[in-house]
């Protein structure tokens, strides 16, 4: 069985707490700030994912998309919903970010209008382009997974059912889904937009 309290990559690091909104404690450990995060982000899914979301209510704006990273990380974390300044080791160039995630909302109001791809490679392609921009300090994975699964119930789709632990080294799918990302950077859609057909 896997611990999803164990560290998993692209995680917050138990040493990088700057931002924290737990001070309330005396001290704390790494299990339970990702239960903190875990009850953030069940607080969002009920939301959003329980039953179908309007488009007023999910419009995909610029704007939007920078809330639900609120939504999910905000009782958490000082910097949800906040675009980083800083280089990660994944994600594009930090004075990119805003350009590059106003461009990825304006595709999606394109890709909607002119019915470009099916709702699942219109997921798919949210996911990854919201992956390779990487906009936050953190969270970025959970939230790229939240938008395309959001995606896919407002248009009459259920979601997928991502695991929360599914870049742990011990996930036996992880490493089909770091795959199915690589071939996508190279413009080969196929393993992930098949990954978004299994729903639940």
């Amino acid at each position: 069985m896997i611990d999803s309290t164990k560290p998993i990559d692209y995680a917050t690091l138990l040493n990088d707490t700057s931002g924290l909104k737990l001070s309330h404690l005396k001290s704390y450990t790494l299990k339970e700030i990702y239960i903190k995060e875990a009850e953030n982000i069940a607080n969002a899914t009920l939301k959003y994912l329980s039953a179908q979301p309007t488009k007023k209510d999910t419009p995909f704006t610029y704007e939007w998309l920078l809330f639900l990273h609120k939504e999910m990380f905000g009782d958490v974390w000082e910097w949800a919903g906040k675009l980083r300044h800083n280089e990660l080791s994944i994600g594009i160039k930090a004075y990119l970010v805003p350009m590059e995630l106003k461009k990825l909302s304006d595709d999606i109001e394109y890709w909607n209008k002119n019915k470009t791809f099916d709702i699942y490679e219109t997921a798919a392609r949210i996911h990854h382009r919201a992956v390779q921009i990487h906009p936050f300090l953190n969270g970025n994975g959970r939230w790229s997974r939240m938008l395309a699964n959001i995606y896919l119930r407002q248009n009459g789709s259920m979601p997928v059912k991502w695991q929360e632990d599914l870049l742990a080294k011990e996930n036996p799918k992880r490493s089909d889904y770091i795959l199915a990302l690589k071939k996508a950077d190279n413009g080969d859609y196929k393993d992930f937009i098949q990954m978004h057909t299994i729903t639940y």
